[in-house]
């Protein structure tokens, strides 16, 4: 009986598992980080600071050149009251 081997000779299926269980846990600390953060930055502000909402908030700036607004909210606020539905 081959012990820690598959059909594949070259595999070491002990040392996939680990490998695979490392890159688990950096995916579930992104991705606890990525909840935590979202709890306090609006979902429609995108990585440079633009806003995608398809609605008025009072938190959106217009420029002239760029066609979406600049976000002007905090990320420390809770930003759904400034949403107008």
């Amino acid at each position: 009986m081959r012990k820690n081997k598959t059909r594949n000779q070259n595999l070491d299926v002990e040392k996939a598992k680990s490998s695979l269980n490392k890159i688990y846990q950096i995916f579930q600390d992104i991705s606890f980080n990525a909840d935590e953060i979202n709890k306090s930055r609006c979902p429609y502000k995108n990585a440079k600071s633009r806003c995608t909402a398809k609605f008025d908030c009072k938190n959106q700036y217009f420029t002239n050149d760029e066609e979406l607004a600049v976000c002007t909210g905090s990320d420390k606020l809770d930003y759904r009251s400034a949403w107008e539905i």
